[in-house]
């Protein structure tokens, strides 16, 4: 049986899973619904795999996967209601070890947690799929294709933060409110696999898009 924690900031939905994993047998170690709590608790107790939403109020689930790290020995299962392709491969990217969706019965997610304790890649089925698909085009595709496509609205606030501007600002010329701003630079952020705005700048500068 595995230790684990599960981290999602719907109590029902969260308590729920607990006491399913732990009526199968299962020890969970936290229950939680914060990603910087996550961060504090799986350096501390150090469970073999947690249970990870992505939608979490402060840091989102792909933060929480790339502050981790490669030294971390958890693996991470992330089980979210979100099947979009962008919010999977940037999930495997920063991580996961595997992806299910929360329309899994609950024998689904029981196989999936003891398969990822056990160190393989789950994911929902037809999610598989997708990720082999993606990693085959890089694998075959030259450089200049491997570089991740952003939206016209991510390449728009990414040519502004490379201006020097600030979320306020950029919100103010785009017509956004400040968050909305920030979860573009979040998700560009996991698309290019970086961690800072200095990694962006960098970035647009390299890559011409700071010129208008």
């Amino acid at each position: 049986m595995a230790t684990l924690m599960v981290v999602d900031d719907h109590p029902i939905w969260r308590d729920a899973i607990s006491r399913d994993l732990g009526e199968a047998g299962h020890e969970v170690v936290a229950c939680l619904g914060e990603g910087r709590q996550a961060l504090t608790a799986i350096r501390q107790h150090q469970p073999q795999v947690a249970i990870l939403d992505l939608q979490l109020p402060d840091l989102s689930g792909v933060e929480v996967l790339r502050a981790l790290g490669e030294d971390c020995s958890t693996e991470v299962l992330v089980l979210s209601a979100s099947g979009e392709s962008d919010d999977v491969l940037e999930a495997v990217k920063a991580g996961a070890r595997g992806y299910l969706l929360k329309s899994a019965s609950t024998a689904e997610l029981l196989e999936a947690v003891e398969r990822v304790a056990a160190g393989d890649a789950v994911f929902t089925p037809g999610l598989a799929g997708l990720v082999l698909g993606e990693y085959r085009r890089l694998a075959g595709a030259p450089a200049e294709e491997q570089r991740p496509r952003l939206s016209e609205r991510e390449t728009e606030v990414l040519r502004l933060v490379a201006k020097g501007l600030t979320y306020k600002e950029i919100a103010a010329r785009l017509y956004l409110s400040p968050r909305t701003v920030q979860n573009h630079v979040q998700r560009t952020l996991g698309k290019l696999q970086l961690h800072n705005r200095a990694q962006l700048v960098r970035y647009a500068i390299e890559h011409g898009i700071d010129e208008a």
